[in-house]
């Protein structure tokens, strides 16, 4: 029932950074969006869950784990139901903010919850196996569940949705969850300004570099580099803070392992791959295919069940191999599977094209969350098992916001450039043939993205080889 309910909690937080992608749309006609403050209702949930992670994750520990799991999942239903009854642009996007909130108390107090009501061996390595499977098959069901809504109800149930599931989960957390004394000892004050600011700085200026939809880059824009030059400062002045704070947010110590800070490094590469993988496909089914978004949520799913499957060999495989080879298998496997898919073409079919390659990418990604999620935690002492979990989930979010900001640039430079090379001259005297020629830069720009993605997880394997100790 602890899992259960550590389990609930997880998928909901990983797939409304999701769901709400395939509502955008009808959010816009509903609420008079503009198309690029529309990026904010994304952007606002995202800024503030990577933002908070590493306070969220300190607080579990300083204030007690079920206390404020409980804490997050009602602030995160709160925001859900304000945000589903918004009948502003400015009410929806604070709303999307205070749910980044709950899930920055919620994800890593989730996974240090695992950490401290299962043991070391095979129960922690089971129960871990459910959390990373709902780790990665959170963001596709997100696609489908929106998918689902958005047709057969409204947009307002992309939010709605999430309220009778977090309130169960909150009751039922009282009553299963293990409760715990709190730490004791102080909360860095200073160190959660720097470290918080100096990681919500680095989202929000990533955020707003990535280009959308064909628009340009603002990597030169001056909010972008302040934002940058800033969150850089800021984490800075954090490292230092922590290095001589006894009651860091973010123990020195932490650090000193070289498996876990392997297993963080990955991390920010599959979140980097991933988060700009899901977001080319679906716009690749819609813009060039034609796919609804129903459509495009439903081609996700045998990824999802492959991820799953991955997960579950995972478990079985990792007190026989250790975690190296597993992390070397699922590089190499999300390397091979992205750069098949760097030769998708507009005229390639879903079966023949597509599904190949998203299945070996799924079989990749379903092999390293496990392993990753146990390196980050062990050895980990009780009271340092939050702010372990929040690095873990504060990298993979970084690194999504890095992958989709990096990804999207080369991307729509190469659109841009292909549509200025062979769209504009046609585009007056012969419309589809200029229909016909922006596709092709559209599959242009995304293969080159898929590529650049298979070379971030040629990297993740040269980590793994490098940083990962081969033991059981």
């Amino acid at each position: 029932m602890a899992l259960l309910v550590i389990a609930t909690a997880q998928l909901m937080v990983v797939l409304d950074a999701t769901i709400v992608t395939v509502a955008l749309p009808h959010i816009q006609t509903a609420l008079g969006f503009s198309g690029s403050g529309l990026e904010w209702v994304v952007n606002a949930y995202v800024l503030t869950l990577g933002g908070l992670l590493l306070l969220g994750g300190r607080a579990g520990d300083l204030f007690g784990r079920r206390r404020m799991f409980i804490l997050g999942l009602v602030l995160f239903s709160v925001a859900s139901l304000a945000g589903g009854l918004a009948t502003s642009g400015a009410w929806l996007l604070a709303a999307r903010a205070v749910q980044g909130a709950g899930g920055a108390i919620v994800a890593p107090t989730a996974l240090s919850l695992v950490a401290t009501t299962f043991p070391e061996g095979p129960a922690r390595n089971r129960a871990m196996g459910v959390y990373a499977a709902m780790s990665v098959a959170g963001s596709v069901i997100g696609l489908v569940a929106g998918g689902l809504l958005v047709s057969y109800v409204s947009w307002r149930w992309v939010l709605f949705v999430n309220v009778p599931f977090g309130v169960v989960a909150a009751l039922a957390a009282w009553a299963v969850l293990p409760g715990a004394a709190p730490q004791p000892g102080r909360f860095d004050v200073l160190g959660a300004v720097t470290g918080t600011g100096g990681v919500a700085a680095l989202v929000y200026g990533l955020s707003t570099a990535a280009p959308s939809r064909g628009g340009a880059s603002h990597w030169g824009d001056a909010n972008v580099v302040a934002a940058l030059a800033g969150g850089a400062v800021l984490l800075a002045l954090f490292g230092v803070i922590s290095a001589r704070s006894p009651h860091a947010l973010l123990p020195a110590r932490l650090l000193r392992d070289r498996d876990r800070i392997g297993a963080n490094l990955i991390m920010l590469g599959v979140g980097a791959a991933l988060g700009g993988v899901f977001f080319f496909i679906s716009l690749f089914v819609q813009e060039v295919w034609g796919y609804s978004p129903l459509r495009t949520g439903m081609s996700f799913l045998p990824l999802t069940a492959v991820m799953l499957v991955a997960t579950g060999a995972a478990t079985r495989l990792i007190p026989r191999l250790g975690a190296r080879p597993l992390l070397a298998a699922g590089s190499i496997l999300t390397a091979g599977g992205l750069y098949w898919l760097s030769l998708v073409t507009e005229h390639s079919t879903y079966a023949a094209g597509l599904l190949g390659p998203m299945l070996i990418v799924a079989a990749g990604l379903g092999l390293l969350f496990l392993p990753l999620s146990l390196l980050s935690l062990a050895g980990v002492a009780e009271g340092d098992s939050g702010a372990a979990s929040s690095l873990l989930n504060a990298g993979r979010q970084v690194g999504a916001s890095v992958g989709l900001a990096v990804l999207g640039t080369v991307a729509w430079t190469v659109v841009a450039n292909r549509g200025r090379d062979h769209v504009g001259p046609v585009r007056t005297a012969y419309p589809a043939v200029a229909r016909a020629a922006y596709q092709h830069a559209l599959v242009a720009g995304f293969d080159r993205a898929f590529l650049v993605a298979a070379g971030i997880a040629v990297l993740m394997l040269a980590v793994a080889l490098t940083t990962i100790r081969p033991r059981r």
